[in-house]
């Protein structure tokens, strides 16, 4: 049974005590229709200056935003940034999606392969002569989580130095070159290399996805796009699998799948040459010029002059490269550690565990094909990815998040609740299917998706991508573990016990993040970084 502290005894370490809730620097306005905060260094870039009723305090806001402040959440309205209101937000939608569509390739290829190995896989070891060994095969499967902790690791040099757009395009080489590698394999070597090579550009590239997708959507509908990332890891594993079934009959078909995995790759190097780079970037370089051409095009006219002011003003005297030791110091610390902590709890409420063990429990209810079983599961996770997509910038990451996880606990206790109470066996059964589908919907409502879209968005331009590659480095650590040790636990405890403890930590997950993540929906990435920055851009060091 895993055993973490409860998320009241965080506060005292991360310095987010209910005391911190007392705004030092910030103040509440009245607005028509509602109350938001207002704060000094938020004046520089409204369009008129503050009220003069308004005091000016000490511009600090990092614990206040990340700590105590369920009840200020609220008041988070307003949202520059471009195509949050006016006449020209469903346009801005509309000519940013085609740029976030092609970006999300690049996770539908993720999907696709985690869903490649699931049912040719005895086919591999036979054809390669390593059948019949367990260790060998699970090595095959995992290799990829060492090659994606390694491209977690070294995805914020490529994006910093190189951008989103050019960093996108050049991981598509390991990508493309190490599914070829593995199609064409005579011998176990071959795949494990080509698995690697897979694993490399997989890492990079879900660090990559989720921060331009933020850095180049509208406010408005930056949650809903984010999504894009969840639909499509959702759409690459139906894909899988879907081609997959005729690997029950031809132990070769397998071959054919891993050549298929190459065509995303050519897409994704064809489709960015004619997407936008992120405006975010481009500020960030000193290329102004080019940011402002692109935010014109992709947000509209209107939006372009109130979003360079926010830019400018968080990249002023700030044009050096971050490093991993800023991950230490104020704001970063929190925000960090917030990161990481979401991908720990996301991974230890089971997610891998329930998809690993979906096969067996479909098969109690007659379905007996896994990849059939892995098909149901993979339509319910693109279910609630869609309906995620929908809710996401109306209800807010947070609201989605808690009841996410509220929804994997009930789920979890369910299957339990079957499990270890006298039933008749087609009720057991029926609950344990019900229980298992409910888990995966609730997951891609909230726990999916909302945990790589909210890293970003509190994260600072400067050190967006070293906090979403230590974060995504936690990720790839937590599935490795869960997936080795998931049977061992299984075998010592029961799958009752185990998915008690799944549903426990789901629960500590939703109290998590309601005390400690707040609402971002509406707020420009340059609002939410300047309340953030204990000093202003050109007070730093």
């Amino acid at each position: 049974m895993l055993i973490l502290p409860s998320a009241p005894s965080l506060r005292p370490r991360l310095g987010l005590g209910p005391s911190s809730s007392r705004a030092r620097g910030v103040a509440l306005r009245a607005l028509p229709g509602r109350l938001e905060l207002w704060h000094p260094r938020l004046a520089a870039v409204e369009s008129g200056p503050p009220s003069s009723q308004s005091s000016a305090p000490p511009p600090q806001l990092s614990s206040e935003l990340l700590g105590g402040m369920s009840g200020l959440d609220a008041g988070f309205g307003g949202g520059g940034g471009g195509g949050d209101g006016g006449g020209d937000a469903d346009l801005g939608w509309v000519r940013v999606f085609p740029h976030v569509l092609t970006a999300s390739m690049a996770n539908f290829l993720f999907g696709y392969h985690i869903g490649v190995m699931n049912g040719p896989i005895e086919d591999i070891a036979r054809e390669l002569g390593f059948q019949g060994n367990p260790f060998l095969q699970g090595l095959v499967v995992s290799i990829f989580i060492v090659g994606a902790f390694f491209g977690s690791l070294g995805s914020s040099a490529l994006v910093d130095y190189l951008g989103c757009k050019r960093t996108l395009q050049i991981d598509s080489i390991p990508l493309i070159l190490g599914a070829f590698i593995s199609a064409q394999a005579h011998s176990l070597d071959e795949m494990l290399l080509g698995r690697f090579l897979v694993g490399i550009g997989i890492g990079v590239n879900t660090v990559l996805v989720p921060i331009y997708i933020s850095e180049v959507a509208p406010t408005k509908y930056r949650g809903t796009l984010g999504t894009l990332c969840q639909i499509g890891t959702c759409l690459g594993i139906i894909a899988a699998l879907s081609l997959g079934i005729p690997s029950e009959s031809d132990p070769h078909w397998w071959r054919t799948m891993l050549y298929a995995a190459c065509v995303p790759g050519f897409f994704i190097v064809v489709g960015m040459q004619f997407a936008v780079e992120s405006p975010r970037w481009l500020a960030k370089v000193g290329r102004l010029d080019d940011a402002r051409k692109v935010v014109e095009n992709i947000w509209g006219v209107a939006e372009a002059e109130k979003a360079m002011e926010e830019m400018k003003s968080v990249v002023a005297n700030d044009d050096s490269q971050a490093s991993w030791s800023e991950l230490l110091a104020e704001p970063h610390n929190r925000v960090a550690l917030i990161g990481g902590s979401l991908f720990f709890l996301q991974q230890f409420a089971g997610i891998n565990g329930v998809l690993y063990f979906s096969s067996l429990t479909f098969r109690d209810v007659g379905i007996t094909s896994g990849i059939l079983a892995s098909l149901y599961v993979g339509i319910t996770n693109f279910g609630g990815a869609l309906v995620a997509s929908n809710l996401m910038d109306k209800q807010g990451r947070k609201n989605l998040l808690i009841g996410s996880y509220l929804g994997m606990a009930f789920a979890m206790f369910l299957i339990v609740f079957s499990i270890s109470f006298p039933l008749d066996e087609g009720v057991g059964h029926t609950l344990s299917v019900t229980g298992t589908l409910l888990y995966i919907f609730t997951f891609a409502l909230g726990a999916g998706p909302v945990t790589g879209i909210i890293i970003p968005e509190l994260s600072s331009a400067r050190t967006r991508s070293k906090v979403m590659g230590f974060s995504f480095t936690v990720h790839w650590i937590c599935n490795f573990v869960v997936g080795l040790y998931f049977l061992e636990l299984v075998k010592l405890f029961g799958v009752g016990a185990v998915y008690a403890g799944f549903g426990g930590v789901s629960l500590l997950s939703a109290l998590f993040a309601y005390n400690f993540i707040v609402e971002t929906k509406g707020r420009s990435l340059e609002e939410i970084e300047m309340s953030l920055s204990p000093a202003a851009p050109g007070e730093r060091k």
